[in-house]
């Protein structure tokens, strides 16, 4: 299996027990999480060029990874 690049992991490398607490304990950053590392596997997939997406599907999935990540962030502020 390949390395996926930007997995929430390797975004936050001293928030992987956070990450996992909060998977576990709140429902909304569980489900941001999932989509999170859906849209950064498709992402993934169309930059390997396993799946075809044209360029506004490209960018369109990456500002919803931003977007994502920016919400991610801010619940694993608030939870330090």
């Amino acid at each position: 299996m390949s390395h996926t690049p930007h997995e929430l992991s390797a975004e936050f490398p001293d928030k992987v027990a956070a990450i996992s607490r909060l998977k576990q304990a709140d429902a909304h950053f569980a489900r941001l999480a999932d989509r999170y590392h859906a849209v950064n596997r498709e992402i993934h997939r169309i930059e390997a060029e396993i799946a075809p997406a044209s360029d506004e599907t490209a960018e369109t999935l990456k500002k919803e990874r931003l977007h994502l990540l920016d919400q991610i962030a801010a619940l694993l502020s608030k939870a330090a």
